[in-house]
């Protein structure tokens, strides 16, 4: 993927991001002819402190992009892989104060930061428990989608069908009680711009396939 024409200040996201072998990641040959994929970024987080660094950097770079104040990101991985974690982190960056609750029974937990034109809605979606299509109208979660603010949507598997396009998709895989492989694709244009500025202003292992 080419580096952004964008001038972006730079990131510096500290050594412990380490590149991604990316041949490791698959063993699937190419397929000729096959529709391009998405744009992808991938690194490796070695322990918290990384998860937190990543964090604070995506928490400043959405502010700065266009559109990236209403950003859909959803967040893939098994239990236990630190989507939860992640989401914390980046709550936090982004200037939520109070206890953050997990949104497991409730679904869906509203914060915001900053007031009056500066006020920035960020909901937490957690859709582990969701088994009820109905829900989705009863609950006005096709309002909140509609109106502005962050999205951020762990098991969005469960509710295949209903969520908009996602702008990225962030997928975790935990390698063992610290390590975290991490993966993010684009899934729309405003996403892949925001990949691209990503790409040419922060470590990891950029990659189109």
């Amino acid at each position: 993927m080419g580096q952004s024409q964008l001038t972006r200040p730079d990131l510096d996201l500290g050594p412990q991001f380490k590149k991604v072998d990316l041949n490791t990641l698959s063993s699937h040959p190419p397929i000729v002819g096959s529709p391009a994929a998405a744009p992808r970024w991938t690194t490796l987080w070695p322990n918290e402190a990384a998860t937190q660094a990543f964090a604070t950097a995506l928490a400043a770079a959405l502010q700065s992009w266009p559109g990236g104040r209403d950003a859909r990101i959803e967040l893939r991985g098994n239990l236990g892989a630190g989507k939860t974690t992640l989401v914390r982190h980046l709550l936090r960056a982004a200037g939520v104060q109070g206890r953050i609750k997990s949104p497991t029974y409730a679904v869906v937990e509203p914060h915001q930061t900053g007031t009056g034109d500066a006020a920035w809605p960020i909901w937490h979606f957690d859709f582990y428990r969701f088994n009820d299509p109905q829900e989705w109208e009863d609950a006005g979660f096709r309002d909140i989608f509609a109106g502005p603010g962050l999205k951020l949507m762990e098991w969005p598997d469960k509710v295949t069908g209903q969520l908009p396009p996602p702008d990225w998709v962030i997928a975790l895989e935990a390698i063992d009680e610290n390590q975290r492989r991490v993966d993010i694709q684009a899934q729309t244009p405003q996403g892949q711009d925001w990949l691209q500025s990503w790409t040419s202003t922060t470590t990891g292992a950029p990659h189109a396939c």
